[in-house]
């Protein structure tokens, strides 16, 4: 995404910023600091002694405390800040926002401040260099969030409780006021990822072609209930199985922590793309398949709303790259590493409908949360036998899953098959499988048949 460029300097995008971000809780409680009530003395003035479209950029930031911020952007991703907060992370949420004001043309042109100079430590690549890491705060900042997600799992296991006491039914009336509260306890609590799953859960009554979601939701609150009781095992767990947990709860993995594990080399070929809106952020998810390694992977990215996602990797692409992949036992999320060009044509396995459920039953012994699994199948459309009745595609020897499309029908799926069995692409879930693309031999690129 190219930059803006506003009276001779380069601004950044919104996306470019949010890129910058050590992980998703960083992004996430940014966004809420970009709003000019909480702060002042802020602006923009050129950087002294660099380029004249270098620019430095200031404000304090009130909330429980008041910090002064100061960041130099150079060309994304680079930068450098300093922020008075006591958070470790580089750039924390108060610079981010900084920069999201910067994007959004909210610094106004001033002179800088005494204490506004140029930051000296490199933002977005771990500490700062002068910086000798202290054990015991880290560790007491450890045990201190610990206590505060235990604290909020104990309160949402109380209501979970709650909620199977007194009946379903009465979530068909305003489900969305009965989740909101809790959700944003468990956000106060540290553990986003648990307030993400409570607000997807009226989604689950306002899908009409399914009269099943009592049992789709005393599933779901079920599975929490499994999240809080093995957060209390947390430290019995084992290794793979803990990540997979904390990245449940919502606990933040530093970009740099990932980057310095050990790379996978390989030409990975991107067979489709997902985006779907989180909150109040915009992803997308983008799944890669290596050659070599025979082994998926996941890019997934963020954006404000009308910001734009990013499309530096398109469905279709081969990358010969090294990939890093995040902490878990059944975990595909990755970010990519050192990258070269490559010739390569697209590449992609395929299975029989038995073996994507036997590769599914794994993936959640591994991760009992798990809400899709990337699949080629090799298989037949099949239509439904009556007016209203579900869509499958179909082993030859008539195994077959249903296919989730949403409010249409898979017509230009079945047209481009011809009745024979086609290579499809896209996510298998717990309630069935949601093509996202036909993979074409012949032609030696994915193309678009049918979306979820």
């Amino acid at each position: 995404m190219l930059l803006t460029t506003v009276a001779g300097v380069e601004v950044w995008t919104r996306s470019q910023v949010l890129a910058t971000a050590p992980d998703d809780a960083s992004r996430r409680a940014a966004l809420p600091l970009v709003s000019s009530r909480v702060w002042s003395e802020s602006g923009r003035a050129p950087r002294p002694g660099d380029e004249p479209a270098d620019e430095l950029l200031w404000g304090r930031c009130h909330g429980s405390a008041t910090y002064a911020v100061v960041v130099a952007p150079g060309p994304p991703p680079a930068l450098t800040a300093s922020c008075t907060c006591p958070s470790r992370k580089s750039p924390c949420k108060h610079a981010l926002a900084l920069l999201l004001r910067w994007a959004d043309a909210l610094l106004p042109p001033a002179a800088p401040p005494p204490w506004a100079g140029v930051p000296a430590a490199p933002a977005g690549r771990g500490a700062d260099p002068e910086r000798v890491p202290d054990p015991e705060a880290a560790a007491a900042r450890a045990a201190e969030r610990r206590a505060k997600v235990d604290a909020g799992l104990d309160e949402l296991d109380r209501w979970l409780a709650d909620q199977v006491r007194g009946g379903l039914s009465a979530w068909e009336r305003r489900p969305w006021a009965r989740v909101e509260g809790v959700a944003a306890r468990m956000v106060d609590a540290q553990a986003p990822g648990v307030a993400g799953v409570l607000r997807g859960l009226p989604g689950l009554l306002a899908r009409t072609d399914q009269s099943g979601w009592p049992a789709q939701l005393l599933e779901a609150l079920a599975g929490l209930h499994l999240l809080v009781v093995a957060h209390r095992g947390l430290d019995r767990l084992p290794p793979d199985l803990a990540a997979t947990v904390r990245s449940r709860i919502g606990y933040p993995v530093a970009k740099a922590a990932v980057l310095a594990g050990p790379g996978v080399l390989d030409d990975w070929s991107a067979l489709g793309a997902v985006d779907s809106l989180e909150g109040r952020l915009e992803s997308r998810r983008v799944w890669l398949w290596g050659r070599a390694t025979q082994s998926w992977a996941l890019l997934l990215s963020f954006a404000v709303p009308g910001a734009g996602l990013d499309t530096s990797v398109e469905v279709g692409q081969v990358l010969h790259a090294a990939v890093h992949r995040y902490p878990g036992g059944a975990e595909h999320r990755v970010l990519l590493g050192e990258q070269q060009e490559t010739e390569a044509v697209p590449d992609w396995p395929h299975e029989t409908v038995a073996d994507a459920r036997r590769r599914w039953a794994g993936q959640l012994r591994a991760d009992p949360w798990s809400t899709r699994m990337p699949v080629v199948l090799r298989a037949v459309p099949v239509r439904p036998d009556h007016v209203g009745g579900a869509w499958h595609l179909a082993d030859p020897d008539g195994t077959g899953v249903r296919l989730l499309t949403g409010p249409g029908e898979p017509w230009p799926l079945l047209a481009a098959s011809g009745g024979d069995a086609v290579d499809v692409f896209g996510e298998w879930g717990p309630a069935g499988f949601a093509p996202l693309r036909l993979l074409d031999a012949t032609a030696g690129t994915p193309r678009l048949v049918a979306a979820a």
